[in-house]
């Protein structure tokens, strides 16, 4: 009798915890904050199947935070990882400059960017090639790396203007390219944020206009905690992109088909962050695995897998 008591006392409880779990997914889909609570049990019911073929965010623990980038004061935005030189180039969209800056966020090398407007992103294509983006006028350029000081003239490299959206405020926020597929991803930051995959941008850019657009709009429209989206980077070792949202101060994963992995938050007390990261703007990874990431106005961080 004393066992049969025992065994409906743990289904008793067993019964509770579930009620419980149900009425915490139920909140999940009321309030953003909760959403939390939903994708850290999602991601940890996936953690064996994705933990050792994916970048796997919750396991990265900040190394550099919030380390001011010496000689500049505000409006850091892009960040792009360049194996061949070993170091990162930075963009800052007011006054526009590309900045060269190695992994421990110390500054190496300015250059002016003369007629570009509002730069808010970069991305490294191979072949000693940079592409920026231009956030008002949703356009994308081109441009050879800088072999020696002084001014960079946007009249001197093509460049690819898609106009997607009539706001000229809130257009291309981050761009991230994979380099084995030829597609460029970009994304919008707000009203209504997008994600879009573009393929033939190289080519396009050479003057073949074959260019196609594809609006990744369903890989994100289940994704509403992150309401924002200020950057994107493609991994090339995992095939899979990594999102920033800067209002949720979060960063995502998402596989091939856009499904979400894994997620890290960038609060006060979370992956080591002493404080909340302020306005994060760009974010890239290197060969290695690296997390590096910028915020306004001037902020550099690292982070790694541990």
């Amino acid at each position: 009798m004393k066992a049969i008591a025992r065994l409906r006392e743990h289904a008793g409880r067993k019964f509770w915890l579930g009620g419980l779990l149900l009425c915490l997914l139920f909140a999940a889909g009321q309030v953003h904050l909760d959403e939390r609570l939903l994708y850290s049990l999602r991601t940890a019911l996936n953690e064996s199947s994705w933990e050792h073929r994916s970048l796997w965010l919750p396991e990265y623990r900040v190394r550099i935070d919030a380390q001011p980038v010496a000689t500049v004061k505000d409006n850091l935005s892009g960040l792009t990882w360049d194996e061949r030189r070993g170091h990162l180039w930075a963009v800052v969209n007011s006054p526009s400059e590309l900045l060269a800056i190695d992994r421990e966020g110390g500054f190496i090398a300015r250059y002016p960017l003369q007629g570009f407007e509002d730069v808010e992103a970069v991305t490294y294509l191979g072949d000693d090639l940079l592409l920026v983006a231009e956030e008002r006028r949703q356009a994308l350029v081109m441009m050879p790396v800088p072999q020696q000081a002084g001014r960079l003239r946007r009249a001197d490299y093509p460049s690819l203007t898609l106009a997607l959206h009539a706001d000229e405020n809130s257009g291309f926020e981050g761009v991230g390219y994979d380099r084995a597929g030829n597609r460029l991803f970009v994304v919008k930051e707000h009203s209504p944020r997008k994600l879009y995959e573009i393929r033939g941008l190289r080519a396009a850019l050479a003057g073949d206009m074959r260019l196609e657009i594809i609006d990744r709009q369903a890989w994100i429209e289940d994704k509403d905690m992150a309401s924002d989206l200020a950057s994107v980077h493609f991994d090339e070792r995992t095939g899979h992109l990594v999102l920033l949202s800067d209002e949720a101060r979060m960063l995502l994963e998402l596989d091939g088909n856009g499904e979400m992995v894994s997620f890290r938050s960038l609060w006060s007390g979370f992956a080591g962050l002493e404080d909340s990261v302020p306005q994060g703007e760009g974010l890239t990874l290197d060969a290695r695995g690296d997390l590096y990431l910028v915020s306004e106005p001037n902020l550099f961080y690292a982070f790694e897998r541990r």
